[in-house]
């Protein structure tokens, strides 16, 4: 695999799509969004941004994209209503933010900014949040403007299904799929500063304020000197694995390549323990990987040439630098 030189941006829209969830005009949808957001932040990039700069423009573009459940694309909880997440980590500085419990943000991922930028804390919640963003001049929305008939109807199906299994005295086993739907992206600039950002509308049908691991810095965000990762699945594992640190960790500590070290731990450590998903991982040297045990993981990059290239299903073309189609 070469090693790239030049500004690099890696994005995920989440693992655990298969053929058929999506009609032929969703699909389309979704490969344009995630063109147009690898687009907008790599222009940051040729700018002259920083990697955060470029992070946060790819994931607000996904976040107001219905066809991922981040930002405008939300699942719904078991009330009926949309609870917010996201995360934001600078490699270069090792600061990090994140906000989750979020019901009114337009995009969870400027506010995750704001508060890694302007202010002492690491992470906000629910409405002391979204005070701090209204005191930031973070855009707040009504919360019918997360409603897509798409995800209502997931919430009518999971309910159901819930109900059924309580008329039937059977525990409600939920297939690993219900855990997933995230964005995410990881840039590196022209400095050779790395950074990682994961946005999420959580879980369809959750309860009690569940939160998964987007927001964990270290769990399904991570960025450092030389390595950046975000994660999409099941969250409960990638929180108890610490698998976005153990990624950069094996690459940092045990020199292991880094697409080694992220399929060690989303194909073997997370599965063994009980999960699935996927993540995207991105070196200081370029290198990249897109490990994922799913059928299909919303996925892409944008380098030196400047064409986004992406993907959505596992036998789906995706080039890596060096290498070609």
């Amino acid at each position: 695999m070469a090693v790239l030189d030049l500004p690099t941006l890696v994005i995920h829209g989440g693992a655990g799509v298969a053929h058929g969830d999506l009609t032929p005009e969703e699909e389309t949808q979704a490969r344009r969004a995630l063109e147009q957001a690898l687009r907008t932040g790599y222009a940051k990039l040729q700018g002259g941004g920083s990697s955060v700069e470029a992070v946060t423009a790819a994931i607000t573009v996904l976040e107001d994209a219905p066809q991922f459940n981040a930002g405008r694309g939300a699942v719904f909880t078991h009330d009926g209503r949309n609870e917010l997440d996201a995360a934001l980590m600078d490699g270069a500085s090792g600061k990090a933010a994140a906000a989750a419990g979020l019901h009114r943000v337009k995009n969870p991922i400027l506010l995750a900014r704001a508060i890694m930028e302007r202010s002492r804390h690491v992470m906000m919640i629910g409405d002391g949040a979204e005070q701090f963003a209204r005191e930031q001049g973070i855009t707040l929305v009504d919360p019918a403007y997360f409603r897509t008939e798409k995800r209502w109807q997931q919430l009518q199906k999971a309910l159901r299904e819930e109900r059924a299994a309580q008329a039937s005295n059977q525990p409600l086993v939920l297939p690993g799929k219900a855990y997933f739907g995230t964005v995410g992206a990881l840039a590196l600039d022209a400095h050779g500063n790395l950074a990682a950002g994961t946005s999420t509308g959580g879980m369809t049908n959750k309860r009690y304020g569940r939160v998964g691991d987007a927001p964990i810095i270290g769990a399904g965000t991570w960025a450092e000197a030389g390595c950046a990762v975000s994660g999409t699945g099941w969250g409960e594992f990638y929180i108890r694995t610490a698998a976005a640190h153990e990624i950069c960790a094996r690459a940092r500590l045990a020199g292991e390549p880094l697409p080694k070290a992220a399929d060690e731990v989303i194909n073997h450590i997370i599965p063994k323990a009980g999960g699935d998903g996927g993540a995207i991982a991105l070196g200081a040297d370029g290198v990249m990987a897109f490990p994922f045990n799913t059928p299909g993981m919303y996925r892409g990059w944008i380098g030196p040439d400047g064409v986004p290239h992406v993907a959505i299903y596992r036998e789906d073309p995706l080039p890596l630098p060096g290498q070609t189609p």
